[in-house]
């Protein structure tokens, strides 16, 4: 069970995971050594399980953010599977769902063409609804 401080050291963590130990326990109230060893605990537990960072993909030629509801054609799903595998550049999360479709995808493509290609692909193996990202809120 997480306390007020494992939660307060995964706020910290969440808004800067290379924050020190030093200044992570000044800011929940704990010696740099007491921070540490409750991150060490958190990883143990498998409450933290990676450290990542987060791309601007506009700065990096990705600016089409897509959502893409699937509504696979067959109940054998595996011919989509591997077509999705064929297209993980694009793809930035793969979620099996429960409601209107089958899969959500989360996209980013460089240009309305690749999108256009993509989704031509995406046709041999299952219908979609697809969202475009106008602005972030």
């Amino acid at each position: 069970m997480l306390d007020r401080t494992d939660i307060r050291i995964l706020d910290e963590l969440s808004n800067n995971s290379r924050i020190s130990m030093k200044e992570l326990g000044e800011k929940v109230h704990l010696t740099g050594q007491a921070a540490s060893d409750r991150v060490a605990k958190l990883e143990d537990h498998g409450v933290i399980e990676e450290y990542t960072i987060k791309v601007n993909q506009n700065k990096i030629g990705y600016p089409i953010h897509a959502y893409i509801t699937i509504i696979t054609q067959s109940p054998n799903h595996q011919p989509y599977i591997s077509y999705i595998k064929t297209q993980d550049q694009y793809i930035e999360n793969h979620y099996k769902i429960s409601g209107d479709g089958c899969y959500l995808l989360e996209c980013r493509f460089p240009t309305n063409e690749i999108l256009d290609h993509f989704l031509e692909g995406l046709n041999d193996y299952a219908n979609y609804k697809l969202s475009i990202v106008i602005k972030k809120q």
